[in-house]
């Protein structure tokens, strides 16, 4: 199963990476219906932080955004069932098939070189956002020698056009 595929399957709603019932039933190569049941009468395998149901908000919400979501799909008139990956990894003791299995080993594997990838970006942040400062601190103190450069240039060429007095001799002016 290819990785990018299921990837490109993970939205996060409500903060959480998650993949919706629709999406799981097409890899499991079950009716979305049928994946439904199976969660309905095993509920109490599934808190919160590992399934919750979009309210009719978040689903409009969420077929404005994407365009990628099936056409039947979006007049369903029951809002879809969003599996967090603790969500997804207890699908698989209630779809008990080898694709089941094989499925839940593929979105695993998305959802770690996802949260790879995410460190991989803080990580990059964090190098940009350190050069970023350092090359501040480096500009600023070139700007300054700068101006000081100028300002020098410009008071020599002012004590350079004075007229001077005191006691002259032949040379002087």
């Amino acid at each position: 199963m290819e990785l990018k595929l299921i990837q490109n399957k993970i939205y996060t709603i409500r903060n959480h990476r998650v993949m919706l019932d629709f999406d799981l039933a097409e890899l499991y190569e079950v009716e979305t219906r049928v994946l439904k049941q199976a969660v309905r009468r095993n509920l109490d395998r599934f808190p919160e932080d590992f399934m919750f149901q979009l309210t009719k908000t978040e689903w409009q919400e969420l077929i404005t955004i994407c365009d990628n979501l099936p056409e039947n799909i979006k007049f369903s008139p029951s809002t879809p069932f969003t599996f967090t990956e603790q969500g997804v990894a207890m699908l698989s003791s209630i779809l008990k098939s080898k694709k089941a299995i094989q499925v839940n080993i593929a979105i695993m594997r998305a959802f770690v070189l996802l949260r790879q990838h995410l460190a991989d970006y803080k990580d990059l942040k964090e190098q940009i956002e350190a050069l970023e400062k350092e090359m501040k601190m480096k500009f600023k103190d070139i700007h300054h020698a700068l101006n000081y450069l100028l300002k020098k240039d410009k008071l020599e060429t002012e004590q350079s056009q004075r007229k001077r007095i005191g006691f002259k001799t032949n040379g002087d002016d």
